[in-house]
């Protein structure tokens, strides 16, 4: 059995022995942002592993998150390499820093999940939205639906958390 859809005419599987991937992506069908935590030293870690990365344990439980978060980083990209993407230029693709576990397990560090820009409608960003996101922007995930059983977790900017007053952005020059 596989999960299987489309993302901007881009074809995405995942085979179910793939399990922790298969187990992150049947939980965004079902609206719920969850990563894996930790039974020995109780932290949490995306992308999906086998181990935990701090303890290498393997036991973990999934764990619901709250779907909020600042910008820790971004990328935007004018020139998409993947052909299907060349029609959305320009568009960013966020590393966000989710509300939980900030700062472990030591100082600057951070459970960070990353995700394209897009409306609230789960719709890719448009270019008036691009340029309205920068580092220190406020987000919340939702989930655009690519396939039966399959959605993938994006990000919009979150309307009710207070935002900074002018994000930081990388000079277009």
């Amino acid at each position: 059995m596989a999960l299987q859809g489309e993302y901007l005419g881009m074809s995405v599987r995942v085979d179910a022995t793939d399990q922790e991937n298969f187990s992150f992506f049947s939980y965004c069908d079902q609206r719920e942002l969850r990563v894996q935590q930790c039974t020995s030293c109780d932290l949490k870690r995306f992308p999906p592993t086998t181990a935990c990365p701090f303890c290498s344990q393997p036991e973990s439980t999934w764990e619901c998150l709250s779907g909020r978060g600042t910008v820790y980083s971004y990328g935007e990209v004018h020139h998409a390499i993947q052909p299907a993407f060349a029609s959305h230029t320009p568009y960013l693709l966020l590393l966000v820093e989710l509300d939980e576990q900030r700062n472990e397990p030591h100082e600057f560090d951070g459970l960070r999940v990353q995700g394209n820009l897009a409306t609230a409608e789960a719709e890719l960003a448009s270019p008036d939205l691009v340029r309205q996101v920068g580092i220190g922007t406020r987000v919340r995930v939702v989930f655009k639906d690519i396939g039966p059983g399959i959605a993938m977790p994006l990000w919009t900017i979150d309307e009710q958390a207070t935002q900074p007053q002018s994000a930081w952005r990388y000079p277009l020059e």
